[in-house]
């Protein structure tokens, strides 16, 4: 896999090192990070994504970024890979610090900037497990995309050793609440539904574009009210009576045509938003 990679201000080779040791980033998980796909060399939604960038940043209380910084990486490593970039990822860290918890006095503070190219490989569909673990959405980084990812990188690990590639989680009331790496919608009554940002689920930029452009073309879908998708709903899926799709930024929409090792039908609602979606993102890369 070809990767490219900038940081400090340059572009760097694949075994350069690019972090100190004490880098908060790596001793805590303090940092937050973006992953777009990568559309005709440029970077899809770019103006979403550092908007969430910043809102992650400010939630984890990290100094205001440097965004020109950022756009320097990007456009850096998009025109060094060229047609082999498929995903963008963007890492803020908060620099060297302690070896606890606690940071640097503000005036201290220096921010790590990472930003990586690499080819990307989509699904179309999705098969997914459900995990005993929850997504706690009373937590300071709920809602927050950051590089503390440990109970993700676990939940994934269970879907991929039952041949699945996606973990869902409840939250802590037992309501459905979103993927190790995407929102979560379910084809119900006629509608298609995604879990309230009350779950504790990350606003995703594609989970937001879906419902936007969703109303737009005049397709039954929006955000459930808070209770209205309970974990048992995943029963209904298993039991034919319901459907299933995630999103994501690289993998779009991908109906789900398999849960907990149980084929299950692709819904025609959500065929027809991968559809819309995908044909939007042609017309606009920036929306």
């Amino acid at each position: 896999m070809v990767t490219t990679i900038w940081a400090g201000g340059r572009l760097r080779g694949p075994d350069e090192p690019v972090l100190t040791a004490v880098d908060h980033g790596l001793t805590v998980g303090d940092g937050v990070f973006e992953t777009c796909a990568v559309v005709d060399g440029r970077a899809f939604a770019l103006t979403r994504h550092l908007a969430r960038l910043q809102a992650s940043a400010r939630g984890l209380g990290l100094p205001p970024l440097p965004l020109d910084e950022v756009r320097e990486g990007v456009d850096a490593v998009l025109a060094a890979a060229g047609s082999d970039a498929g995903r963008l990822r963007i890492t803020v860290t908060g620099g060297p610090g302690p070896m606890g918890s606690g940071r640097f006095a503000p005036a201290e503070q220096r921010p790590t900037v990472v930003v990586v190219a690499a080819p990307a490989s989509g699904l179309r569909t999705s098969r997914a497990v459900r995990v005993p673990w929850v997504r706690n959405e009373r937590s300071p980084l709920a809602g927050l995309k950051t590089t503390s990812y440990g109970e993700n990188v676990v939940a994934l690990g269970r879907a991929t050793a039952a041949g699945a590639d996606e973990a869902l989680l409840a939250d802590t009331r037992g309501r459905l609440s979103e993927g190790t790496g995407s929102n979560v919608f379910v084809e119900t009554g006629g509608e298609l539904l995604t879990p309230s940002l009350e779950t504790g689920c990350l606003a995703g930029i594609t989970r937001a574009l879906v419902l936007e452009w969703s109303a737009q073309a005049g397709l039954p879908v929006r955000e459930a009210a808070p209770d209205e998708l309970p974990w048992a709903v995943l029963d209904e899926v298993v039991a034919g009576r319901a459907g299933l799709a995630l999103t994501g930024s690289i993998r779009n929409v991908t109906p789900v045509v398999e849960l907990d090792g149980t084929p299950v039908a692709a819904g025609e609602l959500s065929q027809q938003v991968r559809a819309l979606v995908e044909a939007r993102m042609a017309d606009d890369l920036d929306p």
